[in-house]
Parts: C-alpha cells; structure tokens; sequence
C-alpha cells in the first residue's frame, strides 16, 4: 500500500440498526447507523413488511382528485 493516502481502517466499526440490533464489522468508520440490517430485512427474515402503504395510496388519491376537478373546471 502507499503511504499516508488511505483512511484509517477500523477492524472492529459498531454498527446499530434502527431495528436494535447491534453488530461489528471492518470499515474505515468508527460508528455506523443503518435503518436496515439482516435481522430486519424482509428478504433475510422472509416476513413481509408494509411501510406506510396506505399513506401513499391516500396521496395518490388526493392527486387523482385534484386532477379530476381541474378537468371538470
């Protein structure tokens, strides 16, 4: 490796999920926050999860619906 060009390595980086869970992996930084990890992560735990689906469905319509009143206006 050439000197004085790379970051610092940190073998043992913490990494905290969102979910809690909590793990060590080598990384060139200290302290890592993540919103997904493998304990959480549908693909990893074969649960599906529905994050504010409706929310966006109600959105749609609320757009549809403007919409539609501009057409009628």
């Amino acid at each position: 490796m050439a000197k004085d060009i790379h970051p610092q390595y940190y073998p043992k980086t913490k990494i905290s999920c969102s979910c809690g869970n909590k793990f060590e992996v080598g990384s060139t930084k200290e302290n890592m926050e993540v919103e997904v990890c493998s304990a959480c992560h549908s693909f990893y735990t074969g649960k599906e999860k529905m994050i504010d689906a409706m929310g966006q469905v109600q959105k749609f319509q609320k757009r549809l619906s403007r919409k539609q009143d501009l057409k009628k206006k």
